[in-house]
């Protein structure tokens, strides 16, 4: 693409993003930046305006918000991580429910052939299942539309569902303390160091989860301020939200609205699923609830962890549960497809040669 091209591209995506983060804002939403972005530039791609931004620029969002994530982590982290092997536990049966229970929905109502329905119904991590769609020849335009309009529906609903309970459990607020110009060139530098290597050793999530943890140790030894003002993040909030709404570039409106109904009832299922294990892990453990469905909820490591820090809640237990739902999939994923839904299907015919 030539570059003018491009640039004009990249500048229309950010100022309707800019437009529906403004308007979110006004009317007083939570998350708003983030989601009224979002579902502006979303509802451009359905209408087949041009939108998009590179990918370099994405990175750099995920690098600063990542920076940024880690003054919400606060120096007592390492007393609060005697409670994390319940609620992981709590996690794994939370996965296995959500899985499940969306798989019956798309199955036995939505009509969904088996494998798009299993693939349909694993909770995030779209990159890794689009592979597996792949190898099985499975719906990849289904499961590509079904797994991301259940991100778009969680970022515009959890902050909604969390800040209209009676008490969410924020985290008291501190005055911010922020980095002066040499403190923050270093602090830049070491978090876009650490997430090179997150990419390059394939940490999910790695551009915004490497300067995460790296910002977040940074903060708890109290060496320097971690916090960023606020004309830093809004302009990433808002480029995270084009990010996700450009998804649907590749999806028609037809397509789109074929998918709404199953995608909408299967989102209903697995938060359904993830409000009860949260609700019922809260009143256990004494935790927020908020912050357990965050780290409980069925979308994406980076939003999820983000959304938390927005709400002011806790990244790091956020970030924890959501990587650690990852990172078994990733290593589960393969066997229990095998196992539910047989060999590929060019294995099958190879064996029969």
């Amino acid at each position: 693409m030539p570059v003018a091209s491009a640039l004009r591209r990249t500048g229309l995506t950010f100022a309707l993003g800019a437009l529906g983060g403004t308007l979110f804002y006004a009317i007083g939403l939570p998350a708003s930046w983030l989601a009224g972005a979002m579902i502006f530039v979303a509802a451009a791609a359905l209408a087949r305006v041009p939108v998009d931004l590179p990918d370099r620029m994405r990175d750099g969002f995920f690098v600063i918000l990542g920076l940024s994530m880690g003054g919400g982590v606060r120096p007592d982290v390492i007393d609060r991580v005697a409670q994390w092997p319940a609620t992981m536990a709590l996690l794994a049966v939370t996965l296995v429910l959500v899985t499940a229970a969306t798989y019956v929905f798309l199955f036995r109502f939505a009509r969904w052939d088996r494998e798009s329905a299993f693939l349909g119904a694993i909770p995030g991590a779209l990159s890794f299942v689009m592979a597996i769609a792949a190898e099985r020849r499975a719906d990849q335009a289904r499961i590509a539309a079904s797994q991301t309009v259940r991100l778009v529906i969680l970022v515009s609903v959890l902050p909604l569902v969390i800040t209209s309970t009676a008490s969410h459990g924020q985290q008291p607020a501190v005055p911010e303390a922020f980095p002066g110009w040499a403190d923050g060139a270093v602090l830049l530098v070491a978090c876009l160091a650490a997430s090179l290597l997150a990419v390059r050793l394939r940490v999910p999530g790695g551009w915004l989860t490497g300067a995460f943890f790296m910002s977040s140790a940074i903060n708890v030894t109290g060496l320097m301020p971690v916090a960023l003002p606020q004309w830093i993040l809004v302009p990433c909030y808002i480029g995270l939200g084009c990010f996700i709404g450009s998804r649907f570039s590749s999806t028609t409106f037809s397509l789109f609205l074929g998918m709404l109904k199953a995608s909408l009832g299967a989102i209903v299922v697995g938060l359904c699923v993830s409000l009860a294990v949260a609700w019922i892990a809260s009143v256990l453990l004494g935790l927020p609830f908020g912050q357990l469905l965050l780290a409980y909820a069925p979308g994406g490591l980076e939003v999820m962890t983000l959304l938390s820090f927005m709400l002011n809640l806790d990244p790091a237990f956020v970030a924890a549960h959501q990587l650690a739902r990852y990172i078994s999939m990733v290593l589960l994923l393969p066997f229990i497809t095998g196992l539910l839904l047989g060999r590929r299907p060019n294995e099958s015919r190879t064996g029969r040669n």
